[in-house]
């Protein structure tokens, strides 16, 4: 099945070795940890959720190869949910480093996975993870999403060595937690999009490699969301396949580019303002994700319906804001540890003067090629909203508890806090960018169509 493409995968990454994903594989964990790790003990380490599921049969798998451990589990609690805080990835850490020769085997869905990841980066150490559900893309990429002090960035940290995916495992979790695994896996198709733009514009080429990665599982994987909410074994398995091979993009690039856009920008801003996380279970990263997908498809939909010839670029260029105007508006829309974080990455972006009239006549010129690339690759909203329903996440602000006003203000702060060249930036720079929000949310617009959830 999958594992020949994951096979395929591996030649491109340069941290992760193994992958064995596939039905009734949980008792491989000890043989592929003696391979990878040979003369190193063992620290299971589990949240007593991920624990009950599998926890068992991985330490007797080990038992069974052979593997010595350095001392018994290492278990989370399991209620209150745990969060990918600072403070887990702290108490982790210094609770392996006097245990020499000692290597990380994680139980883990998302949250686990990253702290011991960042745990074992910041020793220096390998790990390796046993996934329990097919919640996210981040089981094999670069770098943890970590919050400190209630701010969550991806910080910088080695993916595991090797993973184990059982299907049986996965289909068995949680129906929220596939859903959500849909939801961070469904924003590709505009992040997609996002880089093709960025491709065509000069900004940031296209590695075909790595798209393939993505996008060559991805809509297969898509496809029938209905079939996952009911927790069939292929699809889950289609859908953990697709999530570890966008991992690996993303470790194949040292970046997130391949496989998050603006879709994914919106819940980084949500993140960032600490929306959900004190909900028990914390409001997931992926069902975020997926009302950043909704928003991003409308926002491209009503892009690709402008005519751009009727920009005037020495207008945009004489009424430009200066950097000082920009700093202003961070400080204006954004918290502010927020808007110091994010200054940076929207300056980075920032054009006048005759960089911005050559940018400008740029996305001008080459339009009718970013529509002809970027419409194929695109799902309209309401397409993504039905899956989103179809597959029992949310599929409307509402239902993530997301004010509507904050909810539109949100669109604003999205060029804000990253350097990443979207579909927001380009509207943002042909001067358009407000007009569009302001249709979408106008009672014809697709946000006015859909102020309430069944709408």
């Amino acid at each position: 099945m999958a594992q020949s493409l994951i096979q395929q995968a591996l030649a491109t990454a340069d941290q992760t070795r193994t992958i064995v994903l596939g039905e009734a594989v949980l008792d491989e964990t000890g043989s592929v940890f003696a391979d990878e790790f040979p003369g190193s003990r063992v620290l299971v380490v589990a949240d007593e959720n991920t624990f009950a599921a599998a926890g068992e049969r991985v330490v007797a798998s080990l038992q069974t190869a052979g593997v010595p451990f350095a001392e018994a589990p290492f278990v989370f609690p399991g209620i209150p949910t745990l969060y990918a805080g600072y403070e887990n990835v702290e108490a982790l850490r210094e609770h392996l480093r006097p245990l020499a020769d000692t290597v990380v085997c994680s139980i883990a869905s998302g949250s686990l996975n990253d702290i011991a990841k960042l745990a074992s980066g910041e020793l220096g150490r390998p790990y390796m993870t046993v996934c329990t559900a097919a919640s996210v893309d981040g089981y094999t990429a670069f770098g943890a999403s970590i919050a400190r002090d209630g701010f969550k960035i991806t910080r910088d940290c080695p993916a595991p060595v090797a993973v184990v995916a059982d299907v049986d495992v996965m289909a068995a979790a949680p129906p929220r937690l596939t859903a959500t695994g849909y939801g961070d896996l469904i924003e590709k198709v505009p992040a997609g999009a996002d880089w093709l733009l960025a491709d065509e514009l000069g900004i940031e080429p296209i590695d075909p490699d790595v798209w393939n990665l993505v996008q060559g599982p991805l809509r297969d994987a898509l496809a029938q969301p209905h079939l996952l909410a009911g927790a069939d074994p292929a699809e889950v398995a289609k859908l953990a396949e697709a999530n570890l091979m966008s991992g690996l993009a993303m470790q194949a690039m040292q970046s997130s580019r391949p496989a998050s856009g603006a879709g994914h920008q919106f819940s980084h801003v949500w993140e960032m303002e600490g929306h959900g996380l004190d909900w028990e279970p914390p409001l997931s990263h992926g069902f975020k994700v997926g009302i950043g997908t909704i928003a991003s498809c409308a926002i491209w939909e009503a892009a690709l319906a402008l005519d751009v010839d009727r920009v005037d670029v020495e207008r945009l260029v004489a009424a430009a804001p200066s950097a000082d105007e920009l700093r202003r508006r961070c400080r204006q829309l954004l918290r502010p540890r927020i808007a110091e974080a994010s200054l940076p990455q929207a300056l980075a972006k920032h054009r006048s003067g005759d960089d911005l009239r050559a940018r400008i006549e740029l996305i001008i010129g080459h339009w009718p090629e970013i529509r002809r690339r970027c419409a194929p690759q695109l799902l309209a909203p309401q397409e993504v909203m039905d899956r989103l329903r179809a597959v029992g996440a949310p599929h409307h602000p509402s239902m993530i508890r997301m004010d509507w006003e904050r909810f539109r203000i949100s669109h604003f702060k999205v060029p804000l806090i990253r350097s990443r060249y979207t579909v927001v930036d380009a509207l943002a720079d042909l001067g358009v960018f407000e007009d569009v929000v302001d249709g979408l949310f106008s009672p014809d617009g697709f946000w006015g169509r859909h102020a309430t959830p069944d709408a």
